[in-house]
């Protein structure tokens, strides 16, 4: 081989890199692409978090707080018949009529207001026998949603329903189960209410406590008259005026 034959190998290689800059060069000057700080809602095709983007990491991960659950509200809006067709998945191992045998699981009929494993001649896991306490609209909604996590340790396999309409439905239905069921509670106050509550209480406070002040200095700005043997002075009487009868 003579040194021709490298010439070429060598020109070759050097022509290939010069494509893939030359090609490199031409896909930037096609494409701009742009630094995080530069993105906007202008030069993004793909959907983009910009709440994440902004407030960085912390703000991504900050936890939500929630307020207390309104079983009252949500309760009176659930679909018993939907709890129903819910409640077939439970059929294999739990009974849900009146006098209704236990199963792998216990009877459902009364469970809404029971006290915790409380059904008589069942079973019980050690994890329920020792929770204690009752099944109200709280605790049922907890359980349903997870039950390994609200009592580790359980028997019931059941995963979980982790959707809440279908846990008000559920439980609404349970609560039928019963010939004298459990009373709903009342719908949580909403914040402007119960603020509205707590301003009217203290603005009587402060009423009844300016009521108070005033009377005192009322009291305290009558001054007794001494007589010189001691005694008070009665209020002089005004004569009668004479009207000509």
């Amino acid at each position: 081989m003579g040194d021709l034959f490298f010439n070429k190998i060598a020109g070759v290689v050097i022509g290939g890199i010069l494509i893939i800059l030359v090609i490199t060069e031409l896909g930037h000057m096609l494409v701009k692409s742009h630094a995080p700080e530069e993105l906007t809602v202008e030069n993004t095709i793909y959907p983009v978090d910009w709440a994440a983007l902004e407030g960085g990491p912390a703000s991504a991960g900050e936890a939500v707080v929630e307020g207390p659950t309104d079983y009252g509200l949500l309760l009176a809006a659930a679909d018993a018949g939907a709890g129903e067709r819910i409640a077939r998945r439970c059929q294999a191992c739990h009974t849900f009529e009146n006098g209704g045998a236990d199963g792998t699981g216990p009877h459902l009929w009364g469970v809404v207001g029971r006290m915790v494993a409380s059904a008589a001649g069942f079973n019980y896991s050690g994890a329920l026998s020792e929770l204690g306490g009752s099944w109200g609209y709280e605790e049922l909604d907890a359980f349903l949603e997870r039950p390994a996590a609200y009592a580790p340790g359980t028997n019931m396999t059941f995963a979980g329903l982790r959707n809440e309409e279908q846990r008000m439905d559920l439980i609404a239905y349970l609560r039928s189960l019963s010939d004298s069921p459990m009373a709903l509670p009342d719908p949580l106050p909403a914040p402007g209410e119960a603020m509205d509550a707590e301003a009217i209480e203290a603005a009587m406070d402060d009423a009844a406590t300016q009521a108070d002040a005033t009377v005192t200095d009322m009291v305290d700005a009558v001054e007794p008259v001494d007589m010189p043997d001691g005694n008070m002075a009665a209020p002089e009487e005004q004569p009668a005026e004479d009207t000509g009868h």
